[in-house]
């Protein structure tokens, strides 16, 4: 079961590292799973996707509960 949420956070349950990708996930409306895969093979190619995710990680707030 998926939930969408209305504003981006980071999940506090569903996180490998920080909860990032399973924010992103939840706010798209999609698998966590998907959203870490589509990161780490972004991690193959050319570019700056380590640190958007520490930025990401820095800015999203955490989700409440």
């Amino acid at each position: 079961m998926t939930t969408t949420t209305t504003t981006l956070t980071r999940s506090r349950h569903n996180r490998v590292i920080a909860g990032v990708c399973a924010g992103l996930a939840y706010r798209l409306g999609w698998q966590p799973r998907t959203v870490r895969l589509l990161f780490l093979l972004s991690c193959l190619l050319p570019g700056p996707q380590f640190l958007v995710y520490l930025v990401l990680w820095i800015i999203i707030p955490n989700e409440r509960h």
